[in-house]
């Protein structure tokens, strides 16, 4: 089993590589990059950050620095889900605080973490850009808007049905 476990990742450091040493050459090149190894594995594996930090001469620090500085990395795995859920102040002024509380007690997990299960990750986001149509989620990329607890538990449903 552990061998398995290393060529998977001396596979996934290949493959890291390849991604830093095609952007690299781009004014700023941090940003790319880290959306380019979040798209390619779905978060950004930790030791992936001495490879980018290697590649452009920045320290682990740095580059770890910007990871954590913006919401939309992640350091971890999701899960096979990812529910985000929009708490910029349209969506607050519109029950996204109330409707965040359902979502957590209903899927048994807090915001920035995974169920157990692993099926569900909640994150929370900072506008989706519905403001007009608040409160508003993502599931996996789409966008639902004007939700209540009870449309999320529909949505919920319908998401966890694919996943079985």
């Amino acid at each position: 089993m552990t061998k398995i476990i290393a060529i998977h990742e001396a596979g996934k450091q290949e493959e890291a590589y390849a991604i830093v040493s095609s952007l690299k050459g781009l004014e700023g090149a941090l940003l790319p990059i880290l959306h380019a190894i979040q798209e390619k594995f779905g978060y950004v594996p930790p030791d992936t950050v001495r490879i980018i930090a290697d590649e452009l001469n920045l320290s682990r620090a740095e580059v770890h620095g910007v990871i954590s500085y913006y919401h939309h990395f992640r350091d971890s795995a999701p899960g096979k889900n990812v529910i985000q859920v929009c708490m910029a102040e349209s969506c607050q002024s519109m029950g996204a605080n109330a409707l965040a509380a359902h979502i957590e007690k209903t899927v048994g997990c807090e915001m920035h973490e995974t169920t157990a299960d692993g099926k569900l990750t909640l994150e929370p986001v900072y506008c989706l850009g519905l403001c007009a149509q608040s409160p508003a989620i993502m599931i996996n990329e789409q966008l639902h808007a004007k939700l209540t607890p009870q449309k999320f538990d529909a949505l919920l449903a319908a998401c966890l049905g694919e996943v079985q």
